[in-house]
């Protein structure tokens, strides 16, 4: 990372009328958020002077991005992506020395404004998917991490740098040990070590592997794939899979699937989707 002139002020464009939010000029937005008439939405970080690295401002836009998209009932893939050829270089040089100088207090709050951020992408109802190219550090990599599903081009970069600068990759820690395990982590933690796309495949970290310039072509894939999907349907099954992590296969478990199951028989997806099925045509939310 190198060190690089002041950030630029916080701020979200939102195009193709997805929410009612004026869209500020896309140059100098540090979030930006374009969808589809499909409902499928790309958030980009768009600082690339600065490799998309973060600050205070730049997670606030990205906490705020995600929150809106959890009330927006029509989008159904979000993808998240950096400008410039650069996922994320992690933190930012300038606010990691305004951090040196704060309390211990201060560096909580702080660190609770990334937590959040992460949870709030972590939540969002639609399939996530993120597009990784060039460098994925720290923070960076935690960002992939809280995403549904990840695509990396074959020269991108990954690290959990956190221990060579005494630290310890806290607030994202909770999505990386679900994405690649306590025994993996423990090591990429301690080790610190950068490691390529075909290795964090192999974690888990990564789902699929492109070329170089291969990321559009297998976003369009995905958005395919999901846009075939009832987007209820999409965040029920996110719900499930969250609920069931982690539970014991005794009877209330038992229980509890059966009931969902049987709700979503009976919802209005669900009664449609069979429908179609029988009657050999597209569901309605088919696109």
């Amino acid at each position: 990372m190198t060190d690089i002139p002041p950030n630029d002020p916080p701020n979200n464009a939102i195009a193709d009328g997805l929410v009612d939010i004026p869209a500020p000029d896309a140059e100098s937005a540090t979030v930006l958020i374009d969808s589809t008439v499909g409902g499928a939405v790309t958030v980009t970080i768009n600082r690339p002077a600065r490799r998309n690295a973060f600050d205070s401002e730049t997670i606030a836009a990205l906490h705020e991005a995600f929150e809106t998209l959890h009330g927006q009932d029509h989008v159904r893939v979000v993808f998240v992506r950096g400008a410039g050829g650069t996922f994320s270089a992690g933190a930012d040089l300038d606010w990691m020395r305004r951090a040196v100088e704060w309390s211990e207090a201060d560096n909580r709050d702080d660190a609770m404004m990334l937590a959040k951020m992460l949870k709030a992408l972590h939540d969002v109802p639609a399939l996530t998917v993120a597009l990784v190219e060039g460098a994925a550090m720290g923070g960076g990599a935690g960002l992939v991490a809280a995403c549904d599903m990840a695509v990396a081009t074959e020269e991108a970069k990954f690290a959990f740098s956190e221990a060579k600068l005494g630290l310890t990759p806290a607030t994202i820690s909770p999505y990386v040990v679900e994405a690649v395990g306590p025994r993996r982590a423990r090591a990429l933690f301690a080790t610190a070590r950068m490691f390529d796309a075909a290795e964090a495949q192999v974690f888990g970290l990564v789902d699929e592997v492109v070329d170089a310039g291969g990321l559009d072509a297998v976003r369009d894939r995905i958005a395919a794939d999901i846009l075939a999907c009832a987007p209820g349907a999409v965040a029920a099954a996110k719900a499930l899979v969250n609920h069931v992590h982690g539970h014991r296969l005794n009877h209330d478990l038992l229980d509890d699937t059966a009931k969902r199951i049987a709700a979503r028989r009976v919802s209005p997806e669900g009664q449609e989707g069979v429908r179609a099925f029988l009657e050999r045509r597209k569901p309605n939310w088919a696109v």
